[in-house]
């Protein structure tokens, strides 16, 4: 559902970019349950620091969705807000399964990685429609999310 109202940007625009917010809204959604799922169930020696990593990266996430959201809702549109929305949006692949500690940093680093691709799609429509606030957001974003693919690269390179 979209409300008529004018904050400068056409409602063509308002609908791309609410779209591909959309998308990142459910990448962002289904890496922080990935990561939360890792939280819980990894083990093996680098238990305490892996614990403790993931659940620093599950609450940043926590945050970032609801920012996300709230940011389609001012652009005039829905946030979506089911896993059945989020599983036709979303480009992060589910893990049903509890690999080893190792493959849930490469995983994650990936995913983190694809959440980056996702929003740096978006920000081109949104510095066309001269859309300020949701091109700073999807900076923000891509800064945190590089950073945090970084450095979990960084445990498992050589």
């Amino acid at each position: 559902m979209t409300t008529s109202f004018d904050i400068g940007i056409e409602e063509n625009d308002r609908q791309a970019i609410a779209d591909g917010l959309s998308r990142l809204l459910a990448d962002t959604y289904t890496l922080y349950l990935k990561t939360h799922n890792f939280h819980w169930n990894v083990t093996g020696p680098m238990f305490n620091t892996l614990h403790l990593m993931f659940e620093g990266q599950y609450t940043e996430l926590a945050l970032a969705v609801d920012e996300i959201a709230e940011r389609i809702r001012a652009l005039g549109h829905t946030a979506p807000g089911s896993y059945a929305q989020y599983a036709k949006l979303t480009s992060i692949a589910e893990s049903t399964d509890v690999p080893a500690a190792e493959e849930m940093i490469r995983q994650l680093a990936e995913d983190q990685a694809a959440v980056v691709r996702t929003a740096r799609s978006i920000f081109p429509v949104a510095d066309e429609a001269n859309d300020e606030p949701t091109a700073d957001l999807l900076t923000q974003r891509m800064q945190v999310h590089e950073k945090t693919a970084w450095m979990l690269r960084s445990m498992i390179e050589a």
